[in-house]
């Protein structure tokens, strides 16, 4: 059993990077294999689990929107005066991480934890485990079940991130190697997976009916009533 210092979890900070839920934005491929609607819905149901991960935790909160002018949206997703928000900025997924981590950095942040809004099999316990790890190494990572991953944590400035494979099964890897090559040591906390793709929902089904959790439990409920009814034509 793993003996947690409340301290070090206290003072990591768990960063939401997520996109405002909308038609034809955001989950492309998930809405190729069903539907805009139907993986719009699936969005809004991936995003509340994600924001009950950031509920649950005891240290400081930051939601990441993708734009800008989603900055009075990302407000008020989370109740809380300790809450921020960092818009992502601009570039590819690398180039906005690292914009991120460096406003963060320079609001006297230290250890910080990114999460995206399609991992709903996370758990505090996952997220507590990478905190408790950051203080061995560098960097943590979560590997996700399709090659990249879940969490991605660091308690030093990431090294330039915005020549990696994003979005590709070979992610994990190079992004490991990345961080070994900037001299930086790596750790990993429990696997898992997210959602990209229609089979994704059945792969994450099993956990999600062994969590009760408010918004999981509202998800599975949606993700067997897709099946459930077929609706997973192309719209």
């Amino acid at each position: 059993m793993t003996s947690y210092e409340p301290s070090l979890i206290k003072k990591a900070t768990l960063i939401l990077v997520c996109k405002k839920p909308a038609l034809h934005q955001g989950k492309q491929r998930l809405a190729a294999d069903m539907g805009t609607e139907q993986a719009l819905t699936v969005a809004q149901h991936l995003l509340a689990c994600a924001l009950e991960d950031l509920s649950e935790w005891p240290g400081q909160k930051v939601i990441a929107p993708s734009h800008e002018s989603d900055y009075d949206w990302a407000s008020q997703l989370l109740k809380g005066d300790d809450n921020l928000v960092v818009p992502q900025g601009s570039g590819n997924l690398g180039e906005r991480l690292n914009h991120i981590d460096n406003e963060l950095r320079l609001q006297g942040k230290e250890n910080l934890i990114y999460i995206g809004s399609d991992c709903p099999t996370l758990s505090l316990k996952d997220l507590s485990d990478t905190a408790q790890k950051l203080k061995t190494y560098d960097t943590v990572f979560s590997k996700a079940s399709d090659g990249g991953v879940t969490i991605m944590a660091n308690r030093t400035h990431w090294p330039d991130l915005s020549k990696l494979p994003w979005s590709t099964g070979s992610l994990g890897v190079s992004l490991t190697s990345l961080c070994r090559q900037s001299r930086l040591s790596v750790g990993y906390a429990p696997s898992g997976q997210d959602v990209d793709h229609l089979k994704d929902l059945l792969g994450v089904l099993p956990e999600l009916n062994r969590d009760n959790r408010p918004a999981r439990r509202a998800l599975s409920k949606h993700i067997q009533s897709i099946f459930k009814q077929g609706k997973t034509s192309h719209a």
